[in-house]
């Protein structure tokens, strides 16, 4: 297993296209939820523990072997935003570009058969997480820190927030990050001998809300 491999697939320079995506803050802005360094915090802990907890358990599910069309439909069901599911379709079609370049497996080019127009975003990115050596707490470690890393940054433009400020917040949550992937490494141990459904199902209806919202802006810095 190579801690190296993980650094290199939770950059966010890893060409997997989540730099256009705001995880929901940009909406979240515009409504006046998000004004500051505080309210931000309170943004990323509550898409950390909802949607954030769904996509780790998903990819650390994923990294151990767990079918992937199952687990593709497990997101589908957790994702009620027709808008939220096309995102994380074409964010887990570009994230399987890269993943295929970095780590070539047969597992990777199979998925790219089975969903020529991409499989949901933590599914790629548990198989990626295995083509690369990694484990399943690995992989939920890295889908939970992006739940919280990609909304952090778009903030900082979406605000002129100081990334100084926005880095602390990150800082700050960080033990609550490692409990959630803990968490869910154990769900998705469940699942290799239970089955699919007893994964996380935690939900976040302002961000489904928002997202549809959003998805109809003329003008938008964000794709999602």
């Amino acid at each position: 297993m190579s801690r190296a491999a993980l650094l290199v697939l939770a950059d966010g320079r890893f060409p997997a296209g989540g730099h256009a995506h705001s995880g929901g803050a940009e909406a979240a802005v515009k409504a006046g939820r998000i004004t500051g360094a505080a309210s931000l915090e309170d943004f990323c802990r509550g898409r950390l523990h909802t949607t954030g907890t769904v996509s780790a358990a998903l990819a650390a599910a994923a990294a151990l072997g767990v079918d992937p069309v199952a687990l593709d439909g497990a997101a589908d069901a957790r994702t009620p935003s027709a808008a939220l599911r096309a995102a994380a379709r074409r964010l887990g079609r570009q994230l399987l570009r890269a993943a295929r370049v970095a780590w070539p497996a047969p597992e990777l080019d199979a998925l790219a058969r089975e969903f020529p127009k991409g499989a949901h975003q933590p599914v790629v990115l548990g198989v990626a997480a295995r083509a690369a050596g990694l484990g399943a707490e690995d992989a939920a470690y890295c889908s939970a820190y992006e739940a919280v890393s990609g909304p952090a940054t778009a903030v900082v433009r979406l605000l002129s927030l100081d990334p100084f400020d926005a880095t602390a917040v990150l800082a700050r949550l960080a033990p609550e990050l490692d409990g959630v992937a803990r968490d869910a490494a154990e769900s998705a141990r469940r699942a290799v001998g239970e089955g699919v459904d007893v994964l996380p199902a935690a939900s976040a209806p302002l961000l489904e809300v928002g997202a549809e919202g959003h998805a109809g802006w003329a003008v938008r810095l964000f794709a999602s």
